[in-house]
């Protein structure tokens, strides 16, 4: 019998402890699910606790960096709780790195751990000796008898006995890193009391706050599996991205069940199989880049006579890029639930959102696809630091007030720009700018960073992203700026097609010219087979402007 979750050092909760004490109160409950095998709570907590143990075994200590260069599977939510068991700092570190990429995130983080996949191990064989802080690397999956002599096969590290219980903190910490899409990768500092803050949407359905002790994170698990409307989560994005990482976070904290897909490439057919034979009730998805393909897929089992069984299914979460009206419409067309578009970033969740529903599908609303509601906590600051009014027309960037991150990982500038202080109060602006519309919502205009500027005019990418991709001729698309000699930067698109499509360049400038001004129409188009995205759908921009570079020479 283990002994019970033990109170925090400063009385706040922290998530390994949260999580503690709901496998102890609903141990039979599902936590994980992938490749058909479900794992109980309180396997999941023991397995965890095995693998802190091997951890602690090797030198790791509160603050110690735990990297996790994983695919998604059920490694690597227990690889997480493990390393905040011994208090140590999960640290997400994308699959698709490699050399320099990668060696610049392990040093970075001081990573003292990894917990890697095996089929990324040359990867890790190339920049260990690049790597002096690094006292362990656990193997996941493979053949044990193929490891080198420098890793521990993963389920060898699970044969330790479990840790036992300790003390700890809502001040230990969680990194997240970010995409690196305008520079290096950054890695987002967060404690666990923000952590759990960034959950009091998702408790308020519940009608109950968000947990403040191990006692009441197990009370609400129990009261919520006892009514059976536990949350079951299909991360169909990467869980090494805040898109389905941080609502990982989420659901466990209510002990609920993560769910994921065993392919490695975004398989849409699987991913409703999923939802079917899991019972999954929410799933987060990374907009159109995963909604299209969704949306097809369910296309084909109606034109084949089959359906799938989407009757849990209550919420599509997506965040990170622009989910459009046209495809969130064919969504609701198949299956009538809540679409929640979450306007977010590493930096900071819960900024705003567009809900779109069976229910106001019924009632004829027609959504924007750029039309957000401001969150409780967010408003819009002009660079001089006025609020935005509505209905003024005026520009500004969104701001966070609560919860914050605390920082940049060994960046004081960055961390100085992004939460200043403003009318005396800190705040998270990573840098997307809108205007405030006359009725209080704000339509996002993009990212100030990717912003162009072409004539003197200021031209943000997501807008004529939008405009393109309500053509039917097209499929995905970005759209960049090129140095330009009469212009400074040209607006210019990089365009996949829909299939069959024999529109040309000329035809999509030519429609374009309604939605957009002018000096918005992309001066020119280039035409690629397959557009490129991140793993977690978003846009690779340093990509599309090589690829328009190259194209056009």
């Amino acid at each position: 019998m283990r002994s019970p979750a033990v109170a925090s050092v400063d009385g706040l909760l922290n998530l390994a402890t949260a999580w503690e004490a709901i496998a102890d109160e609903v141990g039979d409950q599902p936590a994980l699910a992938a490749g058909g095998r479900r794992t109980s709570w309180a396997e999941f907590e023991d397995r965890a606790a095995r693998l802190a143990t091997t951890l602690s075994s090797h030198g790791l200590r509160p603050g110690s960096r735990v990297a996790l260069f994983l695919f998604n599977g059920t490694a690597y939510p227990e690889s997480q709780f493990a390393a905040f068991k011994v208090r140590g700092v999960p640290a997400n570190v994308n699959y698709r790195y490699t050399g320099d990429e990668l060696a610049y995130i392990l040093q970075n983080a001081d990573a003292e751990a990894i917990v890697y996949h095996h089929t990324l191990e040359d990867r890790i064989a190339g920049v260990r000796g690049s790597c002096p802080d690094l006292k362990l690397a656990i193997r996941v999956g493979g053949e044990p008898s193929e490891a080198p002599d420098w890793a521990v096969d993963y389920e060898m590290a699970l044969s330790a006995e479990p840790m036992p219980r300790i003390e700890r903190s809502g001040s230990d910490l969680w990194f997240l890193y970010t995409g690196g899409t305008t520079g290096l990768p950054k890695a987002v500092m967060w404690d666990h009391t923000n952590l759990l803050g960034t959950m009091e949407a998702t408790f308020r359905p519940y009608r109950t706050p968000v947990p403040s002790t191990p006692a009441e994170a197990a009370d609400t698990a129990r009261r919520i599996a006892d009514a059976g409307t536990e949350v079951r989560q299909l991360c169909a994005a990467p869980l090494m991205h805040g898109t389905s990482g941080i609502p990982g976070l989420a659901t466990l904290s209510h002990g609920g069940m993560l769910a994921t897909l065993a392919s490695r490439n975004f398989d849409a057919d699987e991913l409703w199989q999923v939802v079917a034979d899991e019972r999954i009730t929410m799933v987060t998805m990374v907009g159109d880049a995963f909604g299209r393909p969704m949306v097809e897929a369910l296309d084909r089992a109606v034109a084949g006579g089959r359906t799938h069984d989407l009757s849990s299914l209550r919420l599509l979460l997506s965040s990170g890029v622009m989910f459009s009206a046209p495809v969130k419409e064919a969504l609701l067309a198949h299956h009538p639930c809540t679409i929640v578009d979450a306007l977010g970033s590493s930096e900071g969740t819960g900024m705003a959102n567009q809900i779109t529903s069976g229910s106001s599908r019924k009632a004829g609303r027609k959504e924007t696809t750029a039309r957000f509601g401001l969150g409780p906590h967010t408003k819009v600051f002009t660079e001089d630091g006025r609020e935005v009014g509505a209905g003024s027309g005026e520009r500004g960037r969104i701001a966070l007030g609560w919860p914050l991150p605390v920082g940049y990982h060994k960046d004081p500038v960055k961390t100085a720009e992004t939460f200043p202080l403003v009318a005396g109060r800190r705040w998270s602006i990573p840098g997307d700018w809108a205007t405030v519309e006359a009725d209080g919502t704000i339509t996002l205009l993009g990212r100030g960073s990717a912003c162009i500027n072409t004539g003197g005019e200021k031209v943000f990418p997501e807008e004529v992203e939008e405009a393109l991709k309500e053509l039917a001729d097209v499929t995905d698309c970005n759209v960049v700026g090129i140095d330009d000699d009469r212009w400074g930067q040209a607006v210019t698109a990089v365009v996949e097609l829909a299939p069959d499509s024999v529109v040309d360049e000329a035809a999509l400038r030519e429609a374009l010219r309604g939605p957009l001004a002018g000096y918005k129409v992309p001066k020119r188009i280039v035409f690629v087979d397959r557009l490129q995205r991140s793993p977690n759908g978003k846009s690779d921009y340093r990509w599309a402007k090589q690829f328009v570079v190259d194209a056009l020479a």
